[in-house]
């Protein structure tokens, strides 16, 4: 009997029952999204609307270029910080300028092969920024939860945060009646994750938090602020100006369009590699990735909307969900679409502070405390001291800053192997399995070629991982290390390792 014919969709084997598995994951994606889109526009400082203009073009055009075909593209709350920084000093119009440059330069870089150099950036830089974030997100929003408008950096977010709950009071006003929505909204998304029965697992609590505060506020009359869309979302796309031509070369303009070039293409990098461990088909090709985001961020640049990134909540709802092709993410894209185009009047009932209450959710999520943990019991105080000068320096100044001190700091890793910086990376593949051979000092100055070689080494067949000859791994390196061994065991492999130093000695005992 002859077995039925399939095509390829996005790298993944297409059947019948694969569009039936992408369709209901779109479903859930898309109600993942559309009060993320909505909220992490607010906290840009933007309207709500720019931020459904960058999911919809996350999902229908990314996701058809995409390089990782189950990652979903999107606004991300890893940039709302900056952006909102870029509205308050230069005004919504720079925004246009600064993505159209930005995505030129990630399509530079998937052009020219530099993906790989992103995924050599120290996780610690990486989950310090992710938690300095994470902060500006909470102290932000906390103040949508009165009704009022975040200030204009961290720390005055921070110090006004008493006089908020001590203003408080029995005379019931537009502040305490957003509080209230506030913590209907937070205690009905964390209840639900909690207690959700296993037949409803796909149902995010996002929706059912933002569901919860807007019938709250609907069913009691609550006079709190509400989202405000357009009519039409068409209205709400900005074409460039007659300025905008000169605004390209302007040099504040191109410093901050690096800056986001560069943030945006470390979270879509990370994102895409977490999205890998979730799932037994095609890795991810991280150049064809950056070259997607790349045209994303220069169309909602051209639309005047928010930049987008890969995003990993929206992606694992979508992995978790069962999509099998890049068909999910394609049609979450459309369905934003057709609910802002059919049902606007629906948005327009959600209040404020129900948005304000989900991502003081997700920001408090984003300070991954069992992260530095991790760091400092596995590779001892340096890591941990480099999340830490990470998360501050992105709180109290701002988030280029933090970053780029952090990448400072990663460099006293080298100091001691300075002498010998270079690693060697031999390479056999038979038909009897793999063998890789290391030799020198597995640092992030090399990771790139590691991961290459790693990357080539084919599946179904035992590997042996020599690294006799390696006398130092830094904790960038031990940690994709580390997650390239658990990938290839779950997945049934045989790996062998010879001589693995420090925290990988642990993992090299473990079939």
């Amino acid at each position: 009997m002859t077995a039925p014919a399939a095509s390829l969709v996005g790298g993944m084997p297409f059947a019948k029952g694969t569009i039936v598995r992408d369709f209901t994951a779109s479903i859930v994606v898309f109600l993942v999204a559309m009060p993320l889109c909505m909220g992490i526009a607010i906290a840009s400082g933007v309207p709500p609307e720019k931020g459904l203009i960058t999911g919809i073009i996350g999902g229908i055009v990314v996701g058809a270029l995409a390089g990782s075909p189950l990652q979903v593209s999107g606004p991300a709350a890893g940039l709302a910080v900056i952006v909102f920084e870029i509205v308050r000093d230069q005004g919504l119009s720079a925004l246009g300028p600064i993505l159209v440059i930005a995505g030129l330069i990630q399509i530079a870089a998937g052009l020219f092969r530099l993906g790989g150099w992103f995924r050599a950036i120290s996780p610690a830089v990486v989950h310090g920024m992710l938690a300095g974030i994470g902060v500006l997100i909470v102290v932000g929003q906390f103040h949508v939860l009165f009704d009022a408008r975040p200030l204009a950096s961290g720390l005055e977010n921070v110090a006004a945060m008493p006089g908020r709950v001590l203003g408080l009071s029995l005379d019931i006003r537009s502040a305490e009646l957003a509080f209230f929505v506030g913590v209907v909204t937070i205690l009905s998304m964390l209840g639900w994750e909690k207690f959700r029965p296993a037949a409803m697992r796909l149902v995010p609590g996002a929706l059912v938090g933002v569901v919860a505060g807007t019938l709250v506020a609907f069913f009691l009359g609550l006079a709190v602020s509400r989202v405000q869309v357009p009519a039409s979302i068409f209205a709400a796309i900005v074409p460039p100006g007659p300025d905008y031509l000169s605004r390209l070369i302007d040099p504040t303009i191109l410093a901050t369009a690096i800056a986001i070039a560069f943030i945006a293409s470390a979270e879509t990098l990370l994102s895409a590699a977490a999205v890998d461990r979730m799932h037994d088909g095609p890795r991810t090709d991280y150049n064809k990735e950056l070259r997607a985001q790349g045209i994303g961020n220069m169309l909602c640049g051209l639309a005047g909307s928010l930049p987008m990134t890969g995003v990993i909540v929206r992606s694992s709802a979508n992995v978790q969900a069962g999509a099998m092709t890049r068909a999910s993410a394609m049609m979450h894209g459309a369905w934003i679409l057709g609910f802002i185009v059919l049902l606007p009047w629906l948005l327009r009932e959600i209040p404020m502070a129900a948005l304000g209450g989900i991502l003081v959710v997700t920001g408090w999520r984003l300070v991954s405390l069992s992260h530095v943990r991790h760091l400092f019991a596995q590779y001892g105080a340096l890591p941990a001291l480099i999340w830490a000068a990470t998360l501050v320096m992105v709180v109290t100044t701002d988030l280029l800053t933090g970053v780029l001190v952090g990448l400072g700091l990663s460099l006293i890793e080298l100091i001691p192997h300075v002498r010998r910086l270079r690693l060697r990376v031999d390479q056999r593949h038979d038909e009897a399995g793999s063998e890789i051979t290391l030799d020198g000092a597995a640092t992030f100055v090399s990771l790139p070629r590691l991961n290459a070689a790693l990357d080539a080494v084919p599946e179904g067949r035992p590997v042996r991982l020599d690294m006799v000859g390696v006398d130092a791994v830094d904790h960038t390196a031990a940690e994709m290390l580390g997650e390239w061994l658990n990938r290839k065991r779950a997945a049934g492999n045989t790996v062998d390792v010879a001589g693995a130093p420090g925290h990988l000695a642990k993992l090299a005992t473990h079939s």
